[in-house]
């Protein structure tokens, strides 16, 4: 379809979005969905594309781990050779319809869950969230780490698979609008979605007669135990949904956010797959104690697609009680931030209402010309990492992408469409 002008194409892209139902089928190996982990060693990271010589260290430690856990080779050192000899081929989740959390590293026999948007019929895929403490996505690679993903890939994800497949698909939006009554904003804050999740599946889980009493349990406990397990959920279902959305290559609405620890990238739906990039910054916010800002590593992570979507720190009046964590201060901070990112959006999700904003739905539809136009940057909440590999989440904050992202996107959009900047 031809639109008229940018606003009626922009607003092609927002109904799509409200219109997206993604719905979580299942928990699968990586390489049985994704094909490119089929044809040689290769691993998947977050951001836009990168080499790993330009990989912040927590995102070489995950590397480092990843190799250990498929079994590559079997130590640290001979990791690291193996990734700097360029063996391994490195590819954005993003470009094979998938999202990873920090580092975003992911390989062939890890676990991904599978969101599929019923709207559009396509799918999005995303890793399964570790817990806390000293995990793959932060940059650690101990004997710890590689026995829980090995745990995850052996026990966790046959048992969500088998629980799947005794109900029905399970309808993520029905969930979101549950638990952002409830206090989530679905990025830094997922404990009641993470309980309504657990709410919905331990009854499947129970019932299985196919899977030993000690693995039942030890699932439910860790399902019970992880605050942020739905985080992971809600990627890949903002994946699948925004991914639907911009099969509308028209307009300039931000279609994906994500960072690599080097560069922060955006997609807008004008513009198809190209990247729009700038230097990445830093978090700002609330460190566990005895670290510092002097700790921290630039951001990283494709996490940011909860925010383009419209949730995480786009939603920050709906969790109040993450503000503190954050470090961005209390209720009235909340509802400035929220009030603050109505100028860069094009219109509310009726689908997500908000009880302490009136009721008002998300924000939907970041706009790349209202960002360059009012200089008002989204806010994004996210972990922050140590800056040394294998120490692993030092604090949360928040924090905004460059600028020049914007500037770049709407630039070439102009450009395509026929008018010299």
């Amino acid at each position: 379809m031809v639109y008229k002008n940018i606003d009626e194409a922009n607003q092609a892209v927002v109904t799509k979005i409200i219109a997206g139902a993604p719905f979580l089928l299942d928990v699968v190996p990586a390489k049985s969905v994704i094909d490119e982990f089929n044809h040689g060693k290769v691993l998947l990271h977050a951001g836009p594309p990168i080499t790993y010589d330009k990989m912040v260290d927590p995102i070489q430690g995950a590397c480092v781990g990843a190799v250990l856990f498929e079994g590559w080779v079997d130590n640290e050192e001979d990791a690291r050779k193996l990734m700097e000899s360029g063996e391994v081929k490195l590819i954005p989740c993003h470009h094979v319809d998938a999202v990873g959390p920090m580092g975003g590293i992911t390989s062939a026999n890890m676990a991904v869950l599978v969101v599929e948007n019923k709207t559009d019929g396509n799918r999005a895929y995303c890793t399964m969230n570790e817990g806390i403490g000293a995990v793959l996505r932060f940059g650690a690679y101990s004997k710890e780490v590689i026995d829980r993903l090995t745990w995850m890939k052996d026990v966790l994800a046959p048992t969500l698979s088998k629980a799947l497949k005794v109900r029905e698909p399970l309808n993520v939006n029905v969930l979101v609008a549950k638990a952002i009554a409830m206090g989530d904003e679905f990025h830094q804050r997922n404990i009641a979605a993470s309980l309504a999740f657990l709410k919905e599946v331990a009854p499947s889980i129970v019932s299985l007669t196919n899977v030993d009493q000690k693995e039942k349990e030890e699932v439910i406990q860790f399902l019970a135990d992880t605050d942020q397990f739905f985080l992971n959920i809600m990627m890949a279902s903002a994946k699948s949904v925004m991914d639907g959305a911009r099969m509308i290559q028209e307009g300039t609405v931000v279609t994906a956010m994500c960072r690599n620890g080097y560069e922060f990238g955006i997609r807008i739906a004008g513009m198809g797959d190209e990247w729009f990039t700038g230097p990445v910054n830093t978090p700002q916010g609330l460190y566990f104690s005895g670290f510092s800002e002097a700790d921290a590593a630039p951001d990283m992570g494709d996490s940011a697609i909860t925010e383009t979507f419209g949730v995480g720190g786009m939603a920050m009046i709906a969790a109040p009680a993450v503000t503190r964590f954050v470090g961005s201060g209390g209720f009235e901070d909340a509802l400035k931030t929220s009030e603050e990112m109505t100028e860069i959006t094009l219109d509310h999700n009726p689908n997500f209402a908000i009880p302490t904003w009136d009721f008002q739905g998300i924000t939907i539809g970041i706009d790349a010309r209202k960002v360059v136009e009012t200089g008002i940057l989204p806010v994004i909440n996210t972990g922050i990492a140590n800056k040394k590999a294998g120490k692993g989440q030092i604090g949360a904050g928040t924090v905004t992408p460059p600028i020049d992202c914007f500037e770049k996107a709407v630039l070439a959009y102009a450009k395509k469409l026929g008018f010299e900047a």
